[in-house]
């Protein structure tokens, strides 16, 4: 009986070893295989429609050869007096950042230049040509009043709709340590076939002149309105960042209409989530799905949150993103199944590094890519142009190709605020390495190029 006991479980114990080493044998094969996959995913990818892509790189190979931009800027001259510069020592110099705000400044007039776009007076050596920084003017002469938005093509019109906030006021303080603002106006909308030439449609949705405990009343802050369109209820709902004068209010509002250049009908504010909620944008997925994304705890980090499907609320689900890294002024756009979204820190006016970001899913993890900000010089790569981000426009005619829509705001006179539109590709290899094992997935490059002069090329529109 002892014999016969030991010689099954020596059996079994080989056996044992034998399975373990196939498993292992197994485990190993298919984690070559998934490399290899990946690995022949990518070259697919590379090789899929070269001849689209390459006539696509051929269009777009001009827009993206790095411009570099060389300025010079008068030394900074105290008016201290000696005497107390030798007793207290010179104070530190302003920034170039500093120069930019200040209104008095010749750094502050090189960033505001008084030159026009005029679609209803340019030859042909500037017809549909961006001249990121000059005042923009719409086919009425005046100049548009669209900041901090973002644009909707509507199918059935086949036009683009520009909404943002409408800043032709009076910039001053609320009170002494208040930041700089101008009473609300109202959401203004502009309508082009082009993105260039731009017709004013109104105000679509207006401030409140008496009613003081209306959101929308003129001291409250009305900013960064977004609007989308349900393809099932065939309303245009419209999301925006809805505040008292101290920014304490922290909530979202909707408004609604049955036309994409409105009247659009407020409907609410609240606070998502019960989360604070300040800088924000809305995103519209493929599948019709749309998510709200917003700057929340003190704008430590960002949160993201499905819309209801009648896009007028957000459901209970939630995650948060980029925790600790004071992120706001989200742009989220999507391409080749990848999401990716650019940010900017959180300076107030004055301008910043802008991150780019990407997921394989729009609820997260998200990871950090790097500055996408291309030519120009290390001033204006670290300020993101001096602007700041607003929203990402696809061109239908050429995959990975967008714009890059920004704002160069101007605290002295917010009125003045002007418009940085800039081509933004996807390709190449990212600036910061994800966090993954073996890279996967492998992330592309977010590009945003700096022209003081481009437009965009001929096919942007084919479908």
């Amino acid at each position: 009986m002892g014999m016969r006991s030991r010689q099954p479980k020596a059996l079994a114990f080989r056996c044992y070893q034998a399975s373990h080493r196939s498993l292992t044998l197994i485990l190993w094969s298919l984690a070559a295989l998934v490399i290899v996959a990946n690995f022949l995913l990518i070259i697919h990818k590379e090789d899929e429609g070269i001849g689209g892509h390459e006539i696509r790189r051929s269009i777009m190979r001009e827009l993206e050869e790095v411009e570099e931009e060389k300025f010079r800027v008068t030394p900074h001259r105290s008016r201290r007096n000696p005497r107390a510069v030798r007793r207290k020592g010179e104070k530190k110099p302003p920034t170039i950042v500093d120069e930019f705000l200040d209104e008095s400044s010749a750094v502050h007039d090189m960033f505001f230049p008084e030159e026009k776009i005029d679609p209803t007076n340019a030859g042909n050596d500037s017809m549909y040509f961006y001249y990121p920084g000059k005042i923009w003017l719409d086919t009425d002469g005046k100049p548009i009043q669209a900041h901090g938005g973002g644009v909707l093509y509507d199918k059935k019109s086949k036009t683009y709709f520009w909404y943002g906030e409408n800043k032709d006021g009076k910039t001053y303080k609320a009170h002494s340590k208040g930041a700089d603002r101008v009473d609300i106006v109202g959401v203004s909308c502009y309508s082009s076939k082009d993105l260039w030439a731009w017709t004013n449609e109104g105000v679509v949705l207006h401030g409140e002149e008496k009613n003081v405990t209306h959101d929308l009343h003129k001291s409250n802050v009305l900013e960064r309105p977004k609007v989308i369109y349900n393809d099932r209820t065939g309303k245009y709902v419209m999301w925006m960042h809805i505040d008292d004068a101290n920014y304490t209010k922290a909530s979202v509002g909707v408004a609604v209409s049955d036309s994409p250049t409105g009247p659009f009908t407020y409907l609410y504010s609240k606070r998502p989530h019960d989360c604070e909620s300040r800088d924000m944008t809305i995103f519209k997925d493929d599948d019709g799905k749309a998510y709200l994304i917003y700057s929340s705890e003190d704008n430590s980090e960002l949160h993201i949150g499905q819309l209801t499907d009648d896009y007028l609320d957000v459901t209970d689900v939630m995650r948060r993103l980029l925790i600790g890294q004071h992120r706001e002024a989200p742009a989220l756009f999507k391409h080749d199944g990848t999401y990716y979204m650019v940010t900017s820190g959180c300076t107030s006016w004055a301008p910043n590094t802008a991150l780019a970001h990407a997921a394989t899913s729009v609820m997260g993890p998200w990871e950090t890519l790097g500055n996408p900000c291309m030519g120009g010089n290390e001033i204006f790569r670290s300020t993101t142009f001096f602007s700041q981000s607003t929203f990402v426009l696809p061109l239908p005619g050429l995959p990975g190709s967008f714009i890059f829509m920004a704002d160069r705001w101007n605290p002295s006179d917010l009125r003045d605020s002007r418009y940085v539109w800039l081509p933004l590709t996807i390709g190449g290899v990212p600036d910061e390495a994800a966090d993954y094992s073996f890279m996967f997935p492998l992330w592309s490059r977010v590009s945003i190029y700096w022209h003081k002069r481009w437009r965009l090329p001929d096919g942007w529109r084919d479908s």
